[in-house]
């Protein structure tokens, strides 16, 4: 099963890191996936992802609009930096790039 993992943040830290999670989730979970969303907002950092949550995913996305905090535990993983606003407006169409990206490396 393809597992993506992400992390939103954006320069406010409030409604678009949470909007961009719901985004990413819903996208995902629309292709049959696995999928964990951890947030870097106004309020800290919530839903955190684990050692294993990274060792276990396929792709990782990584919101670019501000620096990511940890982004080191990702060394070695396909990673995918969007913009937090077209994390929330174009998850889809970045779910069907990302399923297109693993059929040509399987």
């Amino acid at each position: 099963m393809t597992k993506v993992i992400a992390v939103t943040a954006c320069p406010s830290g409030v409604a678009h890191t949470y909007m961009a999670a719901e985004a990413i989730e819903n996208a995902a979970k629309a292709k049959g996936w696995e999928v964990k969303v951890e947030t870097q907002g106004s309020i800290g950092c919530d839903n955190e992802l684990t050692a294993e949550d990274v060792a276990s995913a396929n792709v990782v996305i990584l919101t670019k609009d501000i620096g990511i905090k940890n982004e080191e535990r990702f060394k070695g993983k396909t990673i995918i930096r969007v913009g937090i606003s077209d994390a929330v407006k174009k998850a889809g169409t970045l779910m069907d790039k990302i399923e297109a990206h693993l059929a040509q490396t399987a």
